[in-house]
């Protein structure tokens, strides 16, 4: 996490991104923003907050060395999404301060809580919004949660991977997930130019 003025000049300076979610995806694909320039606000749940600050060794300073990589040019908003007013809080917040939402919390989730797309950008047209689902918005598996391990075996990825004659294994890295992160980081650019030529009449 930072504060600092390192991004100052960056292509995305003065664009607000606030993260919904946690472990690798939206995490991820949020970083790109932040490594772009834009101001990132992540928003995590009071007490242990992102499951991948405990995804380790090795740790720095009590926290695995793998959350502070994906999670470098952030800040950090605590936030007990179990409290309604808290919710309303956020919720104003984003309307009010954010240009772009990017979340990966299990299907339906951030709708019960009115932090879907639809209702955020019923009150705010010119947001950008990014669902990060492990099965897609329609379809019979839609609201079936995923994560990368299970994505590589239902892909095929890990069926070639390994050794000659062995099982098939998963890639080491997380490369669904980061690759998913990539590719929302983009929509969301392509989106952000999008409005802003709209903005100019074009």
């Amino acid at each position: 996490m930072t504060d600092d003025d390192s991004t100052k000049g960056l292509p995305l300076t003065g664009i607000r991104v606030l993260e919904l979610g946690s472990s690798v995806a939206a995490p991820y694909g949020a970083w790109i923003m932040g490594a772009l320039g834009a101001e990132v606000i992540k928003v995590e749940r009071p007490g242990p907050g992102d499951d991948a600050r405990h995804w380790g060794p090795p740790f720095a300073h009590g926290t695995s060395t793998l959350f502070h990589t994906y999670n470098r040019e952030k800040r950090s908003l605590v936030v007990d999404l179990k409290d309604a007013a808290e919710v309303e809080k956020l919720q104003t917040f984003i309307v009010e301060n954010i240009d772009a939402v990017i979340q990966n919390l299990r299907p339906g989730v951030a709708d019960r809580l009115g932090l879907g797309a639809d209702k955020l950008l019923a009150l705010s047209p010119r947001l950008v919004y990014c669902n990060i689902w492990a099965f897609g918005a329609s379809g019979p598996m839609q609201s079936r949660p995923g994560y990368d391990p299970l994505m590589q075996a239902f892909g095929g990825i890990m069926s070639v991977n390994g050794a000659k004659g062995s099982t098939p294994a998963r890639v080491g890295t997380s490369v669904v997930d980061k690759g998913t992160g990539m590719w929302c980081a983009i929509g969301i650019l392509s989106m952000l130019q999008k409005r802003q030529h709209s903005g100019r009449g074009g």
